[in-house]
């Protein structure tokens, strides 16, 4: 049976968009190359085996004159730098208008919508902030008012933090789906993010394996809709079905953090998992004769990028560098794996927000024939790969 891996390095970026500076950022951002500098230099043999190194001088990583994979670098042809546009034109949808951002906060008539849509008479913050910051900042007053805590970033986000024994959790999953019916048409935002966290001695922690993203719906079919009407099963692994709308996901499973994503994508190139167990309820396949693997690994981004912790994003690219030989070694001769990013996210830069960056991409199979791979002027190469590959 055929099948595509792709496996998402969440923001792991490899240089500044020429038009960065129009999404606020400074052409000196390169998320992987400066991660790699101020920590030191990474200890990643296997993506030296694959040759990363040659797409750029990143220290700890040497040029490979004998690479096991094509290497290249991709540029973003969609407007944004965030999830939803990157993994969506890497499915083949390219955005021609950005999804808007709210560098102010969110308009008073919006949140009032939301107050009265959802009844809990008040909001906190409102305002762009750090995840990690604003619970720290507002958990007092979260837990006197019951109010929800609202902020966003520099990203088309509207993000929901609560304490899930203030605000328990199914109730915060339903001011999401409340906002997300309220945040299109002119207010066109991206992403509604479920933020819980609980008190862990004393302090505000958050949980990532309860995180929820509720995306706007894809526009037209994306490459995952194109393989399920082609006899194929898709397995979301992370947050890949909640950046679809579990549009095109035939199974799904989601993850508290990179190493159990890690696991499950091995578990799931070794054929190890149950899949009757992991079926969405939008499509209940039984049988199918190819599958496409799709992995998001978010800790990069999300513990590391947005929290300018650069020794913590060197170790999260160190943990999937050591998954890659068990991989690579469990994949068979019909399987095709593809190793990418999404966007950027420079924990070195000024900001804790996303960087408008191009992405490296690595291809690897079995029998492949080894080479750079030049002018990728779109993420859609990705899509386009992997049809080639497993129709």
């Amino acid at each position: 049976m055929k099948r595509a891996i792709v496996i998402v390095i969440d923001s792991m970026g490899i240089g500044a968009l020429p038009d960065c500076e129009e999404y606020g950022d400074t052409k000196e951002c390169n998320t992987l190359c400066n991660v790699a500098k101020y920590s030191g230099g990474l200890n990643v043999p296997n993506l030296y085996k694959f040759g990363i190194g040659n797409l750029a001088n990143i220290e700890g990583i040497d040029k490979n004159p004998n690479p096991i994979a094509q290497y290249g670098i991709m540029k973003e042809a969609s407007k944004g730098k965030d999830t939803t546009t990157g993994h969506w034109e890497m499915m083949g949808l390219i955005l021609e208008k950005p999804f808007k951002v709210y560098p102010k906060g969110f308009p008073p008539e919006l949140i009032n919508k939301f107050i009265e849509k959802t009844g809990c008479k008040g909001v906190l913050a409102n305002y762009p902030a750090s995840g990690t910051k604003v619970i720290e900042d507002f958990h007092v007053q979260h837990e006197k008012t019951k109010f929800p805590i609202i902020y966003t970033s520099a990203d088309s986000v509207f993000q929901i933090a609560a304490d899930i024994d203030v605000i328990p959790l199914e109730t915060l999953y339903e001011y999401c789906r409340i906002a997300r019916e309220i945040l299109t048409d002119e207010y066109n935002v991206s992403r509604v993010i479920a933020r819980p966290y609980h008190i862990v001695d004393s302090k505000p922690v958050r949980i990532g394996e309860y995180r929820r993203d509720f995306s706007v719906l894809p526009f037209k079919d994306s490459t995952c809709d194109i393989i399920l009407k082609n006899n194929g099963a898709v397995l979301g692994i992370g947050k890949i079905e909640d950046i679809f709308v579990g549009q095109g996901i035939s199974h799904a499973i989601h993850t508290g953090g990179n190493t159990q994503g890690l696991n499950i994508t091995l578990k799931a190139v070794k054929n190890e998992l149950n899949l009757d167990e992991l079926k969405t309820k939008k499509y209940n396949i039984n049988t199918f004769d190819k599958m496409f693997i799709f992995t998001n690994l978010v800790d990069t981004d999300m513990l590391y990028g947005h929290r300018n912790d650069f020794k913590g994003y060197a170790k999260a690219i160190e943990e999937i560098d050591s998954y890659l030989e068990k991989i690579t070694d469990a994949m068979s001769e019909e399987d095709l794996l593809i190793i990418t990013a999404d966007h950027g996210c420079d924990p070195t830069v000024k900001g804790t927000d996303h960087t408008r960056e191009q992405v490296p991409i690595l291809v690897y199979s079995k029998n492949i024939t080894t080479k750079r791979l030049e002018n990728i002027n779109s993420f859609d190469y990705v899509s386009q790969r992997i049809l080639d590959w497993i129709l």
